[in-house]
């Protein structure tokens, strides 16, 4: 039987960070003088007590290696008890939510999707506000290390070609993950800060230029305004595109450039292929909008970089309602956020990479028709790809749509229509962020759904930013015998 105690220790212990952390948004409601800083003294209290009694708890169990079963387990249990956690202020503070609402915009904070449940943003406490871009941020930075100690060890959906980018300690989980962490947290720190400074350049305030930098290097999309990137329209949007790509590219390879070795940056495939989509994406929609809309180019081509790296990033920023520029670019939008950024990176979705292996093995696979007593090996980034990564890709491309099926089913059964139900799915699966309709396509929000459907997206984002099948597995006969 699977041992609970280590994977009790390690979310107990995080838990009660978590609490902890809730002394800067208490710190931040005391400088303004916003009587709500009581909400974040009780919520930590709360939370690091409950943390700290579980990490107790589970002390005597605490191992340095971790087995296939307790890493399954322990990657959906900290997406799962994390946010609700994270959402107690919410239930006492300003917004006053229920269980359900607190529970979704957690979750949606933790997985990086950006979807909200909340409406008045301009309004609210400013340590409200800093804890929806801390959840983010958080979330941002745990997914990293997820992608490359976690979910290469378990095979999921073709990650384990990336086991080698990883560094190499004794073969044990938790000394590796603390390795890559340390060094990635740097990283991940600093371009924060570099975000946010480069923010205050170009004319936002310090508070929003803090929020947004946390928002934006987790690929989140929480704004502290109702219109979003629309109230910062201009030179903010370049610089959100820039910091936005960064941070959708592999974090390992910003290690190994730091480290003197800049070859595997230049040479990465996957990071070739997602700035090429990026590039060629923006490039169509400023055309149609110059021919179709009539706009001028500066302000066609700012718009389309923005929000073509934004959905396709996962990060949900939005500065127009681009369903207002015609069938065209809502649909192409719609699909744009099936692709995602690349693997080890805060970006979401299906990732850049396992498009590319899906491809080579589509090529592969025609040239065997062409020539049928023909060997022919799909490749990635020159390397053979092994035979169970594939099965694994296809494994993944299956239980997505499979799951955005069923997904889309269950939420026109809470009495959602079409577009808002397939949409909804889809933004979830992928943490996108926002859908498509006037519910909650880019000028909307998630406040007015009933609550099986918050619940059914709330999942699906559980689901969508643990790559699908490191959940599905817990539900498996054969892992708990195994």
């Amino acid at each position: 039987m699977t041992d609970l105690r280590p994977v009790g220790y390690v979310v107990g212990t995080l838990v009660a960070l978590l609490g902890l952390t809730m002394v800067i948004p208490l710190l931040v409601d005391l400088a303004y003088g916003n009587a709500e800083w009581g909400v974040f003294l009780e919520a930590g209290v709360v939370t690091t007590v409950a943390g700290v009694s579980m990490a107790l708890a589970c002390a005597n169990g605490k191992s340095e290696g971790l087995s296939i079963q307790q890493m399954f387990l322990l990657t959906t249990l900290i997406w799962l008890i994390l946010p609700i956690f994270g959402g107690i202020p919410f239930m006492l503070g300003a917004t006053e939510a229920g269980f359900t609402d607190a529970f979704f915009e957690a979750m949606s904070g933790m997985t990086t999707t950006g979807s909200t449940v909340f409406s008045g943003l301009d309004d609210l406490p400013e340590g409200l506000l800093l804890w929806r871009s801390m959840l983010q941020w958080f979330g941002g930075i745990g997914i990293i290390v997820v992608a490359m100690v976690f979910l290469p060890e378990l095979k999921v959906g073709g990650m384990q070609v990336f086991r080698s980018e990883a560094f190499d300690t004794d073969g044990k989980v938790l000394p590796r993950a603390a390795e890559i962490a340390s060094r990635i947290s740097v990283i991940y720190v600093w371009l924060t800060v570099a975000c946010f400074i480069a923010y205050l350049v170009v004319g936002m305030s310090g508070f929003d230029a803090i929020n947004h930098a946390l928002t934006t290097l987790s690929t989140g999309g929480f704004s502290t305004r109702d219109a979003s990137f629309g109230a910062f329209q201009g030179p903010a949007e370049y610089v959100s595109s820039f910091f936005m790509i960064l941070a959708s590219l592999p974090f390992v390879r910003y290690v190994q450039l730091i480290a003197g070795s800049a070859k595997p940056f230049w040479r990465d495939t996957q990071i070739h292929a997602y700035l090429a989509v990026i590039f060629g994406l923006t490039l169509c929609f400023a055309a149609y909008r110059l021919i179709v809309n009539e706009d001028h180019f500066e302000h066609s081509f700012r718009e389309g970089l923005f929000n073509v790296t934004s959905i396709i990033s996962g990060t949900g920023y939005a500065s127009v309602d681009y369903q207002l520029w015609g069938a065209f670019p809502a649909v192409a939008f719609f699909f744009i956020g099936l692709i995602g950024g690349c693997a080890g990176s805060t970006a979401c979705s299906v990732k850049i990479f396992r498009y590319q292996l899906l491809f080579a093995s589509m090529r592969a696979q025609i040239r065997k028709i062409h020539s049928p007593n023909g060997v022919f090996t799909p490749r990635y980034q020159g390397r053979p790809v092994s035979e169970d990564v594939l099965s694994s890709v296809m494994a993944f491309f299956s239980f997505f749509i499979v799951t955005l099926g069923i997904t889309s089913v269950l939420l026109a059964a809470t009495g959602l229509d079409l577009v808002t139900a397939v949409s909804g799915a889809a933004t979830a699966l992928a943490c996108v962020g926002p859908g498509l309709g006037d519910i909650i396509g880019p000028s909307g929000n998630f406040a007015s759904l009933n609550d099986p459907a918050k619940w059914v997206l709330a999942l699906a984002m559980l689901v969508g930013r643990l790559e699908v099948m490191s959940v599905f597995a817990l539900f498996t006969i054969r892992f708990w015998r195994s």
